[in-house]
């Protein structure tokens, strides 16, 4: 009887083993070992902490970029929704990768003059190569932290380098919230009337693919240097051939575990699952997104910003509905809190990662703190 069980199971089967704990365990404690042993070789060292940094940064960030997209498409074949994200993908790092000779993240690791407030090191750290791990499991425990503080903080050569990323994502998050609550607050009758009916017209399915395709396009450029920060700023062709063809994968595995457990945190929002709702996020979101590349070169949280818009969202639903009650609204304010949390306790881990890496900026924070 086993045997023929085995059979019938499909060889994507071995992937869902990937979401057992034990068996994460086993990846963790390897990537660890492996960390451990390779950190003072930089070739060896820069692609064990890309392969951890491309799954944790795509799933952890598939919340954000992809979760709305993922939840109003569950009726959905994974793989359809796969090749094309993973097209859109390819395209956007490719466009990049010509433009700005061999670098993939549109200058955000890499200025102009050829400068870099991030610089890809001589040599590594250990705790460089924790960062991706550390996101891992934070993203187990279905937080939602900010992959950006994460990942460039450790390579930050000033503390001048995470201020300014702090101070573009926190206005990002309060530009979201403000903007999201008085879109659906205002908006909340208009919207709740004309999105009553349960029947959707085929067009806004067509417009969210589009509008989905568009954010996904914009937050490429956005935080693909999360991922590229382990590799040289500028790509050859095989490191470029290797940097796509993982994450194209890397989306294929997010696709068929259907965002994973991280995917709660968008679940449980009020009516995401509406593709009417999903688009008008995301299309929000994109909007944002734009206004703020087109601002500076400077790397931005996505995830400050993205917690901004459903919070946002998620307040003035509830301040808008007409039932009576704080049922609604305490639960709304406890979503949005935890995950505010968990976002802040994401930037402390951060911070407290970079000081560890480097001196300079342990002794920034201590001197502000008036104890240097």
């Amino acid at each position: 009887m086993k045997l023929k069980y085995r059979k019938k199971t499909p060889p994507l089967s071995v992937i869902e083993r990937f979401s057992n704990e034990k068996v994460f365990l086993i990846i963790i404690f390897s990537i660890f070992i492996l960390s451990a042993l390779f950190y003072g070789q930089p070739q060896v060292a820069m692609w064990i902490g890309f392969f951890t940094a491309a799954y944790a940064t795509v799933s952890n960030d598939s919340i954000q970029s992809l979760g709305t997209f993922i939840e109003s498409n569950k009726q959905r074949k994974w793989y359809i929704l796969w090749l094309y994200t993973g097209a859109i993908f390819i395209a956007t790092v490719t466009i990049s990768w010509i433009i700005f000779d061999g670098d993939v993240t549109y200058q955000r690791l890499l200025k102009p003059d050829g400068s870099s407030e991030y610089p890809h090191p001589k040599n590594f750290s250990f705790f460089m190569l924790m960062a991706p791990l550390v996101l891992l499991i934070l993203t187990r425990l279905r937080m939602p932290v900010s992959t950006t503080f994460l990942m460039l903080s450790v390579f930050s050569s000033s503390s001048s380098g995470i201020t300014s990323m702090v101070t573009k994502s926190v206005s990002g998050y309060l530009i979201a919230f403000i903007v999201s609550a008085l879109v659906w607050y205002f908006g909340y009758n208009y919207i709740r009337k004309k999105f009553k009916s349960r029947k959707i017209h085929p067009g806004w399915m067509v417009a969210q693919w589009l509008v989905s395709g568009l954010l996904w396009s914009v937050w490429v450029m956005q935080d693909g240097a999360n991922v590229a920060v382990f590799l040289p700023r500028k790509l050859d062709v095989l490191q470029f051939s290797i940097f796509t063809l993982v994450i194209f994968l890397g989306l294929g595995l997010l696709f068929y575990l259907r965002g994973d457990k991280i995917q709660q945190v968008v679940s449980e929002k009020v009516r995401i699952s509406d593709v009417r709702a999903a688009t008008l996020i995301d299309f929000t979101y994109a909007l944002i997104l734009i206004y703020k590349l087109r601002i500076s070169t400077v790397p931005m949280s996505t995830t400050w910003v993205f917690l901004g818009l459903i919070g946002g969202r998620e307040i003035a639903v509830n301040l808008a509905r007409l039932k009576k009650g704080k049922k609604h609204k305490t639960k709304a304010m406890r979503l949005i809190g935890k995950d505010f949390l968990y976002a802040t306790i994401g930037l402390l881990i951060s911070v407290m990662l970079a000081a560890t890496v480097n001196p300079a900026i342990k002794q920034d924070l201590l001197s502000f703190f008036g104890l240097g």
